[in-house]
């Protein structure tokens, strides 16, 4: 059974969140060590966003401080890339669980290099396991420079965190099933991307988004030009096109 035990409340000395407290916004570390992470980073957010656009309810971001702990800025995490349900989709400078109802995130995913990946086993790990986040992938964009295999995932079972099974399918693509998100995460052609087994469709990155925009734009300009070609052969030969 998946579960979501913690629920973040003041520390015992607080009574109410003091608004006087300053909870940095920026760590002034870049958000990327490669454009290996980078592009791992900005093209899931990316995914995700469009994924839940429709969704007024579902918070999606990525490098950002996500503080767990009422009264005390040093107890702060920040996920490459995470996912609320039950968040009101807004602009924020930080995600405060405290005041967010309690909801901490229900995804967090980790975009490995070599300073990083350490921390994202270990120390990360528990703290996202502490404060109920439902399910922790990370992925090494330098594919086996930090670990092996390359996409690693785990679901809170009993307030406890156990290994999503990752494997290899018949393609050769290594894959692992986010039930939280009802996607499977994949690597495929050295990237991470993400495909929705219902929809039997992969989600765009933002230049896949682009190439599909212009091509169908191109379609609908191309299809323009042969109504117009053909309104204007039938006007040669005294047909209306509205007659046709």
């Amino acid at each position: 059974m998946v579960t979501k035990p913690y629920i973040a409340i003041p520390a015992p000395e607080m009574e109410q969140d003091d608004l006087t407290i300053d909870y940095p916004c920026s760590d002034g570390e870049p958000l990327a060590e490669s454009d290996h992470q980078y592009n791992a980073i900005t093209d899931t957010v990316h995914a995700l966003r469009v994924r839940y656009a429709h969704r007024p309810d579902v918070y999606v971001a990525g490098d950002m401080f996500v503080y767990y702990r009422m009264g005390d800025p040093s107890r702060s995490i920040a996920p490459d890339v995470f996912v609320v349900f039950g968040a009101e989709k807004r602009l924020r400078p930080s995600y405060f669980i405290w005041r967010e109802g309690g909801n901490a995130p229900d995804v967090a995913m980790e975009m490995a290099s070599p300073s990083t990946y350490e921390r994202d086993l270990l120390a990360k790990r528990d703290i996202y396991e502490s404060i109920g986040v439902t399910e922790y992938w990370r992925f090494d964009p330098l594919l086996g420079g930090c670990f092996t295999p390359p996409l690693a995932g785990d679901r809170l079972v009993d307030g406890h965190y156990t290994a999503i099974d990752v494997a290899e399918d018949r393609s050769g693509i290594l894959r692992g099933y986010s039930a939280t998100l009802g996607l499977d995460l994949c690597v495929r052609d050295g990237e991470l991307h993400l495909y929705d087994p219902l929809a039997r469709a992969w989600l765009l990155s933002p230049a896949e988004d682009n190439a599909a925009r212009l091509t169908a734009e191109s379609a609908l300009q191309a299809s323009e030009s042969r109504s117009a070609a053909l309104a204007a052969l039938l006007r040669e030969h005294g047909i209306s096109p509205d007659a046709v």
